[in-house]
């Protein structure tokens, strides 16, 4: 009975971590959105978040830019981490039933905008205060679906970052947010000795997966990719909306 739950977390997390070492991010994404097809997000989050807090340290630390990245972004970091904590109990609570919409929904969004390719600019004089309040709603989102790339993810795209330092940003934001969701979860009693297995196959799997993505990236355009990887993540999204109001209502 146990056998298909490794399975599964062994499949979904090989997939999202060759997804980052394609693109350089969607690990917590992709893993979130695959295991909430046969669980509650409260446990698939509390298998995710362990490698995701390892994968993003190590970004963290690939690059030279990571006094400049704190200095621009600690208000966005310092928002999430307290809309995290004001929200905490979202994913366990009465609420919890709606996470798997609010997920696929958010996947949707993320992915849209992702294919509009829209863009907009934040004056680095306004980085700070639109940073914190960007920051407090993505840590709402963030606590009820354990997923923090929106709206955080357009709003460090906006403030002019190069590719290597938004690369390392990622890893520095990501580590902060993962690291105040595992607090909730360790609070609310889902992190135990029950999801050690199963974190530490999604965790081989993931580097397997970000090895052989960094292998095929310097081998095909990451525009092309990316292009399929937002596609495939509408699917998931309305899947995942879908059946989880179909249950709601059946």
């Amino acid at each position: 009975m146990f056998e298909p739950l490794l399975l599964l977390v062994a499949a979904a997390f090989l997939l999202a971590g060759f997804i980052k070492g394609v693109i350089g991010l969607g690990l917590p994404t992709v893993s979130m959105g695959l295991l909430a097809v046969t669980m509650q997000p409260s446990h698939a989050l509390a298998i995710v978040i362990v490698p995701a807090i390892i994968t993003n340290i190590w970004q963290t630390f690939v690059g030279p830019y990571l006094r400049d990245i704190i200095r621009r972004l600690w208000p966005l970091m310092a928002g999430t981490v307290i809309g995290i904590w004001l929200n905490a109990g979202m994913l366990t609570g009465p609420y919890a039933r709606y996470g798997s919409i609010v997920l696929g929904v958010l996947l949707v969004i993320y992915a849209l905008t992702g294919l509009s390719k829209f863009n907009f600019r934040v004056a680095r004089s306004d980085e700070k205060w639109i940073g914190g309040i960007v920051g407090l709603i993505t840590g709402v989102v963030s606590a009820a679906t354990g997923v923090q790339v929106v709206p955080s993810m357009p709003f460090m795209q906006a403030i002019g970052m190069e590719k290597d330092e938004l690369v390392q940003a990622l890893g520095v934001f990501f580590t902060v947010a993962t690291v105040a969701l595992a607090f909730n979860l360790t609070s609310a009693g889902l992190l135990s000795a029950s999801t050690a297995l199963p974190g530490a196959v999604a965790m081989t799997a993931a580097f397997t997966g970000m090895f052989i993505g960094q292998a095929v990236r310097s081998r095909m355009k990451p525009e092309v990719f990316r292009r399929w990887f937002l596609i495939a993540m509408i699917l998931l999204g309305l899947y995942l909306a879908g059946t989880a109001v179909y249950k709601l209502w059946a």
